[in-house]
This record gives structure tokens, sequence and C-alpha cells, in this order.
């Protein structure tokens, strides 16, 4: 793709490499900038498509009918048998709880 072409700026790219804490070689960088680029490229020739407005957007080539679909379950809720056996695997818990650690991050500027 010539350069002209592109939609993510050198500069740009550098931003968000560096926004994302990347260590990239120049080999690494090139790819992955002419690659994000490729992506735009086709995402702008999706968009290209000319899709009518009444098409949903979960339209497809086979519609479900009930005819040819699998009635849908019910969705039955069921006591686990034994929930403090599954608790007594987490590492920490606190009133039935499981308590999840705080993930680490920094502040960005």
């Amino acid at each position: 793709m010539p350069d002209n072409e592109q939609k993510i700026t050198r500069k740009v790219f550098d931003h968000l490499v560096d926004l994302a804490a990347l260590e990239l070689d120049e080999n690494e960088s090139v790819y992955i900038f002419r690659q994000l680029n490729n992506q735009l490229s086709a995402i702008k020739e999706l968009l290209a498509i000319d899709i009518p407005a009444d098409t949903s957007p979960a339209s497809h080539g086979v519609p479900y009918t009930e005819e040819n679909s699998q009635a849908l379950r019910l969705d039955d809720w069921e006591e686990c048998p034994d929930a403090d056996a599954i608790l007594s695997q987490a590492p920490e818990t606190t009133d039935r709880y499981i308590i999840v650690p705080d993930i680490p991050h920094t502040t960005l500027e």
C-alpha cells in the first residue's frame, strides 16, 4: 500500500506503541505498522459494500425459522449441590464471595 493511502501515520503509530508500553525492534515495528494499515484498508473495502438499510445487523444467508431451528432450552436455575467445596478451592473468600486480586496498573500520561 502506498504511503499516501495509509490511515495511521508513523508518528501516531509510534505514539500508540509508547502508550501500550511495547518494546519492538525495527523489523517488528515496520511489520506491525504495515499490518495495521492493511487492516484499516480491508475495513475501508468492507465499508464500501452497499448494504440495504433494512438489513438487520445479525443477518446471514440461512434464516432461522421454527421449522429449521431447535427449540430454545428453558433457563432453569439449579442450586449447586456443594458450593462450599467450590469456594474452598478459591485462594481467598469473604462472606462466601471470591476475592479477586487487584490488577496492577500504571497511570498513563
